[in-house]
Order: C-alpha cells, then structure tokens, then sequence
C-alpha cells in the first residue's frame, strides 16, 4: 500500500476535504478518488481523467456581434480556474461570472443562454455568481437551459436567471450540501506512521485527517453544512419567487427530478431543448417564468425594454 503524501498538491486536498460542496455525491467520490490517487504518487494523463468525471464536451463558439450568447456552464464547477477545473473540463464560478458580466455589458450581445450540463461543485463562488446574474435581471434576458443536467449549485446558479428550461430528458435538484472528511489514521497505521499535530488555537487542527473525526469537529462542520444549506435554500427561493419552505420540502427534498416533475413543482418553468430555446429566443419569444420578468428599482416591469433588445 502506498502511504498518501498529503505535501503533493496541498492547496486541491485542502479545497476538496472538509469544505461545504454543493454537488452530486458520486462526482465528489471520483473526485476524491482521483486527488487520493495522485497524492499518493500515482499519475494520469488529463484524458484518463476527462474519462473518469466525463464532462468534457464540445463548447459552443464565441457569439458574434449581435448575437445570442451561449455560455457553457459545464461539468464540476470550481471557485477558480485550478488544475482540476482544467483536465475536468470543469468550469471556474470566477471566470464564468467575468465572461457573464462581459458579455451583458456588451451591447452586440442581445440575449444570454446559460447552456448548463454540470452536477455541481464546491460552494465558493456560487453565491457570488448567483448574484452576477441577478443583478443582471432587466438588462439582457437570460434564460438557463438545462441542456442534461442541472444538479445542486449548478441549480443553484440557474435559479436566478429570468427562466430555467429543461430538455425533455433532462434533470434538476439535488439541493442539499455536505462536507467530507478523510480519516487516514488507520492506513498510517498499517504503514506504523503515525503523525502528531502541534498546534496553538483551541480549533486550529480541529477535522485533521491524521485521526477520527471529533464531536466537536462533527458539529463545527455540521454547522457549517447548515448555514450554507439556508443560504441555498433562500437563493433558490428568491430566485424562483417560492418561499424557502416551499424549495425545502417540495424541490425534491435533495434528489434529483426529471424534467415533466420538475415542471409540476414549478422547479422549471418549461421543457424544452437547447435549440428551441434558441429558435424562441431568436423569434423574440420573452421568457415566460411565472411573471417573473426582472423589475426595475421603481417596481415597472421590463418587458418593452426586453422586447427593443430582441428586435
């Protein structure tokens, strides 16, 4: 067995274990199988790990000028561009908020069609780009147009655009969040190391791996899980014009819900395919979501503003 040597690659093992992920658990799983992986000095070339998360997909081209921007929101999302966003074909919550912003200060750019495949990701930086894209309400329409897949932060972020379409065999959900912890005490153990923290600050090695998480870790920790947990909860809701109560109990309670349920609990407002998404958007079809057209700060409505930019 091949002790983990936690000096490769410090920063991605502290940014994958005891951190809040808003994420399908299965993908978290590979991913830690891989950040294990190579730790322990074992090597793969970006296509073997493309194969492994399996985000990797054609991205749509740069909009011309006068276009509608399709923006790819794709695979495992990342606060920042780092070597994992990189051979996942992951996406960076930072640099898609920036193209986000470029692209409704760009005055060629009449729409904004958010292409999303993706099954969540770690939490910094989603409510931030939650925020870009709320802000951006009453400027450009912007539809999110789950083109597969829109699980946990990736849900997360798509709820704040003016309307979520789901394609017919597409999914939503999975609102919930949760932290990892890796206890490699054991396999130390076996390997007759044993490592000894000393530290100063009652929390500081507080859910060190190098033994068993403690109840006062577990409650720290869980703590955390639950505040981010509300923020989730009530970015949805006001994002979706739902109470909080309404996505905590009737928003698939952290599962997943194919496209004709999701329609019925008003987690999406229509079914529809990428492409038809488009073909509206190009025939001047506003979004549709439940009144929910951006307002300005006097409360009027946008419509005839929306109307002028996609004429």
């Amino acid at each position: 067995m091949t002790t983990l040597d936690r000096s490769l690659y410090p920063q991605v093992l502290q940014a994958v274990y005891g951190q809040p992920w808003a994420i399908r658990p299965e993908m978290l799983a590979t991913i830690c199988e891989l950040v294990r992986f190579r730790a322990g000095g074992g090597v793969l070339t970006a296509d073997e790990i493309r194969q492994r998360i399996q985000s990797e997909r054609p991205r749509p081209a740069a909009p011309k000028g006068g276009a509608i921007a399709v923006m790819p929101l794709y695979g495992p999302i990342f606060p920042r561009a780092n070597m994992m966003q990189e051979v996942s074909g992951g996406t960076s919550a930072e640099m898609f908020g920036k193209m986000f912003q470029a692209a409704v200060a760009d005055p060629n750019i009449s729409a904004i069609v958010l292409d999303v495949d993706s099954p969540g990701g770690n939490v910094k930086g989603i409510p931030e780009l939650w925020q870009i894209i709320m802000d951006a309400r009453g400027q450009k329409p912007v539809v999110a147009s789950v083109n597969g897949m829109a699980a946990s932060a990736a849900y997360w972020i798509a709820s704040a655009t003016d309307e979520v379409a789901v394609t017919p065999s597409g999914e939503v959900g999975s609102i919930g969040i949760y932290a990892a912890h890796e206890d490699i005490s054991a396999a130390q153990a076996k390997e007759g190391v044993k490592t000894t923290l000393i530290s100063a600050g009652k929390r500081k090695v507080q859910g060190n791996p190098f033994e068993p998480l403690s109840d006062a870790a577990r409650e720290d920790i869980q703590g955390q899980i639950d505040a981010v947990y509300e923020m989730f909860l009530g970015a949805v809701a006001q994002g979706r014009g739902v109470s909080a109560s309404k996505v905590r109990s009737g928003y698939g309670e952290g599962g997943m819900v194919m496209a004709q349920e999701a329609l019925k609990l008003g987690m999406v407002d229509r079914v529809a395919t990428l492409q038809q998404v488009l073909e509206g958007m190009v025939r001047g079809q506003l979004p549709s979501g439940r009144a929910r057209a951006a307002l300005d700060s006097g409360g009027r409505l946008l419509l005839e503003r929306r109307r002028k930019m996609l004429s």
